[in-house]
């Protein structure tokens, strides 16, 4: 009778295991066997990774000049938790802030960093980026990217760098909540193009607004991030 009973509950967890493991997305990074080039054979799931004709970064240039709509940004105070998800440092936003885009309301839902910038501008490449990432009410998404270039020290890079997660999977809440408006130029003039997600899935349909002014970083507050990173994180161009 016990043997059965040990058997069923081993029968039990095998046939759980394919559902817990369903949530868990197949493993990928920016080196060696997970690097980029391989996302797409890494899972069905990032098949677009290699497959899609919309892939993001790009090199930005050879830009058609046209009147762009400004972008009414509308945000407040509401970064909340830093996290380490071993890709990337995080803040993950609370709901409303919000841009529009095509007369669109999209909600700020986080911003999170890549070194050195995953986006080109004119073939050139800046030691840090960051992607605001927004969503409409049906999903679609649009990302605001702004380049840092070396010089004076960021103050709200400060803030947050005061309050780095160390390791992969740790969360931390700030001690007090930041407002990524102090993050851009006064200059919103941007680059627009149709684009995907530079991280598996790479799914496509976001729209991308690129920043075309820069703002600073210093060298320590750039390599405190590449280093805790411990390697670049960022996709090549596509």
């Amino acid at each position: 009778m016990h043997h059965s009973t040990v058997l069923a509950a081993l029968l039990a967890s095998t046939l759980f295991l394919p559902t817990a493991n369903a949530s868990e997305a197949a493993h990928w990074g920016y080196e060696g066997d997970v690097a980029p080039a391989n996302w797409g054979h890494l899972s069905a799931e990032y098949a677009t990774c290699s497959t899609g004709k919309n892939q993001a970064p790009i090199n930005i240039q050879h830009a058609v000049k046209t009147q762009l709509p400004a972008i009414p940004f509308a945000y407040q105070a509401g970064g909340q938790q830093i996290i380490n998800n071993g890709h990337t440092i995080q803040v993950t936003y609370a709901a409303g802030s919000q841009l529009s885009v095509d007369g669109v309301p999209f909600m700020l839902k986080q911003f999170h960093f890549h070194a050195p910038s995953e986006n080109l501008i004119q073939g050139k490449q800046f030691p840090l980026e960051v992607h605001l990432v927004h969503s409409d009410p049906d999903g679609n998404l649009a990302v605001v990217g702004l380049m840092f270039e070396q010089g004076a020290a960021n103050p709200l890079l400060a803030t947050l760098w005061q309050q780095l997660p160390q390791k992969a999977g740790d969360t931390l809440t700030l001690s007090k909540s930041v407002n990524v408006a102090e993050l851009l130029p006064k200059d919103h003039s941007y680059y627009r193009f149709a684009g995907s997600l530079t991280t598996p899935p790479c799914s496509e349909g976001v729209r991308w607004l690129v920043l075309k002014q820069p703002m600073t970083a210093s060298k320590a507050q750039i390599e405190q991030f590449a280093q805790l990173m411990g390697h670049p994180n960022n996709r090549p161009v596509q």
